[in-house]
């Protein structure tokens, strides 16, 4: 059986693209995910028994992005003891996108979430990422390589930069 490894939650589709580089970067480290619409004031029902019951099915990590109040990642800490990763999604009915950044990280004691910054879903699907990687060998390898990669970018970089001000 195929386990998705990963939940991948927004409150709208109009937070998709932001939440599709949370997808597209635990793709690229081969961890499976689910993605779907859960709407904490619209579908609050759902909500709830998407939390209560991915551990479950399988889930090890919750990715979960929300503009404007942004209660999403909150709620559904409060409903699992698995972790949960909020994305504040800067959108259209948000205030500069703070209005997100503070509901996800001023959680009340006992009901953690960790948050990336406005728009950070690519670091939501690393992070989340890295927790499985933690026990997971495969994964863990995969993100050493990653880290690795990153660190031959920055030296192609900097040999640029050199290579571009010599006189």
């Amino acid at each position: 059986m195929f386990l998705r490894m990963v939940g991948i939650i927004m409150g709208s589709l109009s937070d998709r693209k932001v939440m599709q580089e949370a997808a597209d970067m635990l793709t690229e480290l081969g961890v499976a995910y689910e993605m779907d619409i859960v709407s904490a004031h619209r579908t609050p029902e759902k909500m709830v028994e998407y939390a209560k019951t991915a551990r479950d099915r399988g889930l090890k990590v919750i990715v979960a992005g929300a503009g404007g109040a942004a209660h999403l990642p909150g709620m559904v800490a409060s409903l699992t003891t698995l972790p949960v990763i909020g994305v504040p999604v800067k959108s259209s009915n948000s205030i500069d996108g703070w209005d997100s950044v503070l509901s996800i990280l001023q959680m009340p004691s006992g009901v953690p979430v960790a948050t990336v910054a406005l728009n950070g879903a690519r670091n939501a699907g690393i992070l989340a990422a890295q927790i499985i990687g933690a026990f997971d060998p495969i994964v863990g390898g995969k993100l050493t390589s990653y880290k690795e990669a990153l660190k031959v970018k920055v030296d192609e970089m900097s040999r640029e930069l050199h290579q571009s001000s010599a006189i």
